[in-house]
């Protein structure tokens, strides 16, 4: 197989698995909210996070002792299309009434095979690229791009299809996932470890603990939960926050309020340019200051939703996605080189892994059942439209003031001068 047949065939698997997710993950809110479980969307958001502590590593085992990543890679997209059409059934079923116990145990177990393929793919790509004789840090991200656009063209396709507000959605995100499903068995052979085979605990990343005895990489860990708190909050709210101005007759008919998905995807065009931007912002200010100004853009990021509307000021909601791209890449990317340049080799994917539980699973856990618990208090309690959107108002600029309070803590205590030394001493 030449390469250029090579990279064609993983920019496809990376266009379909982000393109499953992006089906659902920005829109969903917005159909809960019109089914009357408002109430429970950080539920859905936070199971992501619960499953993404555990089932990555297990599967992970799996793939190295028994089956082919790339195998298992279309298994696991055969029975996440299978619990999501179950989710769709009950939507259909359920009309405004949806039951929530049903619908929300079908979605986990979606989502429980889903999340898994994210790391099965990487390594689908990782190993061909690998046995083709091609350097994968300069290969793969251009090919990963193609998961972002992915991901942008299926959150159009639901919005333009007007499915961003109905159980379609599960439907769209299931076809695309059994198409991969397909696909993944022709793709490249991983082979099975014959050798000594990741044990359980390396595996979910639990050796990689040991660095809290250390006050450097304990303090960035908690300061890792504490801004993925952030990472799910507009994923879960910005498409229900926008389209709500559907029922203020002065936004009614704006194009933000009618299209809200095709204005998040600005977040994720945004995400995919910034990418650019970070080899050459870490030269310029290092590592601590690039995490700084991530963190900076998440106050931005939710300030501006709070302080926008979809008429006159629908700039501060484009400008908000935007800022999403540098609040989302530069913490993400430059967080995960930190720990490349501040662990050793023996423990470096664990502390990759903890890197990822400490973000994405336990951080944005706790953040989406608190963002549930203030956009319930505040928006949901209420009826009027006009009071709704002032809880909006408020919601987000606590979430702008959780953020700015995060970022306070973190130049306080994060010692620049011992980074910018230890940076220097590995270059």
């Amino acid at each position: 197989m030449n390469h250029f047949s090579l990279k064609s065939r993983l920019v496809a698997m990376n266009f379909l698995e982000f393109a499953v997710w992006g089906a659902y993950l920005t829109s969903m809110g917005n159909y809960l909210a019109k089914v009357g479980l408002a109430e429970n969307i950080g539920s859905f958001y936070t199971v992501q996070g619960i499953v993404s502590l555990f089932m990555p590593g297990l599967l992970g085992v799996v793939a190295d002792r028994w089956i082919p990543a790339q195998r298992l890679l279309g298994i696991c997209h055969f029975l996440a299309a299978f619990f999501m059409i179950g989710a769709g059934y009950v939507g259909m079923q359920g009309g405004e009434h949806v039951s929530m116990p049903l619908i929300f145990s079908l979605y986990t177990l979606s989502v429980a095979f889903y999340m898994p393929t994210l790391a099965l793919s990487n390594s689908v790509a990782f190993n061909a690229l690998t046995q083709a004789g091609l350097d994968t840090i300069k290969t793969f991200p251009p090919i990963r791009v193609f998961g972002t656009i992915g991901f942008i063209c299926m959150m159009w396709f639901v919005d333009l299809m007007g499915l961003q507000s109905t159980y379609g959605q599960f439907f769209a995100s299931a076809a695309v996932s059994i198409i991969l499903g397909i696909y993944a068995q022709t793709l490249p052979h991983c082979p099975i470890s014959k050798g000594e085979s990741k044990g359980l605990g390396e595996a979910l990343g639990l050796q990689a603990f040991s660095l809290f005895k250390q006050r450097r990489m304990a303090l960035f860990f908690i300061f890792s939960m504490l801004l993925g708190v952030s990472l799910q909050i507009t994923n879960g709210y910005a498409n229900p926050f926008i389209s709500s101005f559907h029922d203020i007759k002065e936004f009614a008919d704006t194009f933000a309020a009618q299209h809200a998905n095709i204005i998040v995807s600005i977040s994720q065009m945004s995400e995919t340019l910034c990418i650019l931007l970070i080899p050459f912002a870490l030269k310029r200010f290092g590592i601590r200051n690039v995490m700084m100004i991530a963190m900076v853009a998440w106050v931005f990021r939710f300030g501006l939703f709070g302080l926008g509307n979809p008429g006159d000021k629908v700039w501060m909601f484009i400008l908000s996605c935007i800022v999403y791209g540098v609040a989302f890449d530069f913490f993400n990317v430059s967080g995960s080189l930190f720990v490349e340049q501040n662990t050793t080799p023996e423990i470096r994917s664990s502390a990759q892994g903890l890197f990822m539980i400490m973000t994405n699973g336990l951080g944005a856990s706790f953040g989406t059942l608190g963002a549930q618990y203030i956009v319930n208090h505040f928006v949901y309690s209420q009826t009027d439209a006009m009071a709704q959107w002032e809880g909006w108002r408020t919601s987000w600029f606590i979430f702008a003031g959780y953020a700015a309070v995060v970022f306070v803590l973190f130049m306080l205590s994060f010692r620049e001068e011992k980074v910018r030394t230890h940076l220097k001493a590995t270059h």
